[in-house]
């Protein structure tokens, strides 16, 4: 073959190449426009004006919310004020909800398993206005993609953005309205701790605190102590709640201590129960005019049940630290383990054997 020869092979050669490159970039254009065109992505926001929500999760209790006037009620599993806070931020984030491609035509079983859509890890939204279902989402496995989910009677999964899965799996207490007690600690002029065996009540005139235990005043009281105490029932939260305890379960039948707060002016008055120890150093507790049983912190048991130390002042003009320290200082050299002297022994004296 000579060289003319071999250009003109070439040549055609490369005709053939280019061709088939044309041809297959066409197919790829073809493909591309089609897919584009014909899927519908579905529509899942959340119109401005739903009035209930229901939320399944694989392996949480189903929550059912209802708007009644102007405020959400959590109506599944109880029947109790919903946190509104919590419930604007799941009802803001299914406005934003938005299908951005679709990533499976048809799912099967296990497709819908390695997308987390299966029975055992799906999210299920349904939302409604009235009787009118306008949000029926199934939302599984977050990746590159986005978020993948489902929608109702449409056998495709797509992936979404806007999901925020932390809104949707909260646990049934923190759709809850926490809030006991809540009030200005500046306006409090009356603070008392009824305990069993002793009544301590404190009372602020002219901007300063008095306290009394049994009825004879406190000496050396700290007034820093008794607004640190008021400090932790101005704003005061459930940690959880009792639900189906009874009275004897919870120490409420005989309270350790009832915590009474009154403001000035008659402004309001606060009445909390506080009972037995819940789990760990949280305490049941209720307060007047409520039939729940909350679950609240360690500060609450260990104010309300504080001996009068805690709200005094040392003889030498510090105070006392915690509930279980003394109002009189050991001498020095008689400190515990780690302290000069270690086990009781004065500095430089020989340890034991």
């Amino acid at each position: 073959m000579n060289g003319t020869q071999k250009i003109g092979l070439g040549a055609a050669v490369l005709a053939v190449l280019g061709f088939l490159v044309y041809k297959q970039m066409k197919t790829d254009q073809k493909i591309g426009t089609a897919t584009t065109a014909t899927v519908d992505l579905p529509d899942v926001k959340a119109p401005d004006d739903i009035d209930k929500i229901e939320i399944a999760n694989a392996d949480k209790s189903d929550v059912v919310l209802e708007k009644k006037g102007d405020t959400w009620q959590v109506t599944k599993p109880v029947d109790f004020p919903a946190n509104q806070a919590n419930v604007k931020q799941l009802v803001d984030n299914l406005k934003d909800l938005k299908a951005t491609e679709q990533v499976e035509a048809n799912a099967n079983d296990d497709i819908k398993k390695s997308y987390e859509l299966d029975p055992a890890h799906v999210v299920h939204v349904t939302a409604f206005k009235g009787a009118d279902k306008k949000v029926d989402d199934y939302f599984g496995k977050n990746g590159g993609r986005g978020q993948m989910m489902m929608v109702a009677d449409r056998p495709g999964v797509f992936a979404a953005s806007g999901y925020s899965s932390y809104l949707y799996t909260r646990d049934v207490k923190n759709w809850r309205d926490t809030e006991i007690f809540k009030f200005d600690d500046a306006n409090v002029i009356q603070i008392s701790f009824e305990e069993k065996d002793k009544t301590l009540s404190f009372t602020k005139a002219n901007d300063k605190w008095a306290g009394t235990v049994k009825g004879s005043a406190i000496e050396r009281l700290d007034e820093e102590k008794v607004k640190d105490a008021i400090r932790v029932f101005k704003g005061l939260t459930a940690d959880d709640f009792g639900d189906g305890k009874t009275p004897a379960d919870t120490g409420l039948d005989k309270p350790d201590s009832t915590v009474t707060i009154q403001l000035k002016d008659n402004a309001g008055k606060y009445v909390l129960h506080v009972g037995k120890t819940a789990t760990g150093t949280s305490r049941y507790a209720q307060k007047d005019g409520s039939p729940t049983i909350y679950i609240v912190g360690s500060a609450v048991g260990d104010w309300a049940t504080a001996d009068v130390a805690k709200f005094q002042k040392l003889p030498d003009g510090g105070t006392v630290k915690d509930s279980t320290a003394s109002a009189h200082p050991m001498p020095p050299g008689m400190g515990g383990m780690g302290m000069p002297g270690g086990m009781g022994m004065p500095p430089g004296h020989p340890p034991m054997h």
